[in-house]
């Protein structure tokens, strides 16, 4: 029997202890101060601060593959205009431009032309491959590539001056400068022409009126279909026509003609040298 009671008592004690550790541990807890509205604030402000930043990082991080990807693209397109071009048996002067059916987010365009080098004083026909877009941010980029295609000589700068001037003054047929001019020759009043262009009636770069978009306008009374819109002549690169060059019997014929650029005939300027002609056409320039 006393060794039993003395068991008991042993379990009262150390339920006893517990009781009073558990009390002292929940009067630590309760008494301990928690955080005040103020910090709390502070700590959510910090943690918007950080997140915020990490968020315009990933941002700019991934606004910055799809710019690099857009110019992959428009690398792409230009690469493949310029192996085309160089792919060609024969090139000529030429403006070409269009949408990507692959990339129908850029435009391209292809232009063929000569100048000159002074270095070696000779003219050399180039080809310059573009391709433009936007990027992420809404502003025009451009990937251009250039290659010297092949030099020219006398007979070939003579005659593409002479098929440049024929193609101006084509080109000077098929546009109108004024409103005034442009209503007159569409049978209507300045006016409708103003509606017209509200109602997509397109001009060229400088603001000129072309007779064919006139006419589209004109025929279906100033309302045409969206197909007959895609008919209209979008700037002069459109109403530029191949022209082709002389025959052999027709030189000595041509040659007595006067180039309106230089003042001298063609048989005259086929005389010069390369430095010379390009001399006298800077000093006649505008």
């Amino acid at each position: 029997m006393r060794c039993h009671s003395k068991k008991i008592v042993n379990s009262e004690q150390r339920i006893a202890d517990s009781e009073r550790k558990l009390n002292a541990i929940r009067y630590t807890l309760y008494t301990k101060p928690a955080f005040t509205l103020g910090e709390i604030v502070i700590a959510l402000a910090i943690l918007a601060l950080i997140s915020s930043s990490v968020l315009v990082v990933i941002g700019r991080c991934a606004a910055s593959a799809a710019d690099s990807e857009l110019r992959m693209r428009a690398l792409e397109v230009a690469r493949e205009n310029m192996e085309a071009l160089l792919s060609g048996d024969s090139v000529k002067e030429t403006i070409e431009y269009g949408q990507s059916d692959k990339y129908p987010e850029i435009e391209w365009q292809t232009v063929v032309e000569t100048f000159y080098e002074p270095i070696t004083v000779r003219m050399w026909i180039r080809g310059v491959c573009s391709a433009e877009y936007n990027d992420t941010e809404g502003e025009l980029q451009t990937v251009e590539l250039t290659h010297w295609l092949t030099d020219l000589t006398k007979e070939q700068l003579l005659q593409i001056m002479k098929n440049a001037e024929q193609e101006r003054e084509d080109l000077t047929g098929e546009l109108i400068e004024t409103v005034e001019e442009a209503a007159e020759y569409a049978g209507v009043e300045p006016g409708t022409i103003e509606q017209w262009l509200e109602n997509g009636m397109l001009t060229t770069e400088d603001g000129s009126f072309v007779r064919k978009n006139l006419d589209i306008y004109r025929q279906n009374d100033g309302n045409p279909s969206p197909e007959d819109k895609q008919l209209q002549v979008k700037s002069i690169a459109d109403l530029r026509k191949p022209t082709t060059g002389q025959e052999a019997g027709d030189q000595e014929g041509w040659q007595d003609e006067i180039d309106p650029k230089t003042g001298l005939t063609y048989g005259e300027l086929e005389e010069m040298d390369f430095s010379e002609i390009w001399e006298l056409l800077k000093t006649r320039q505008p």
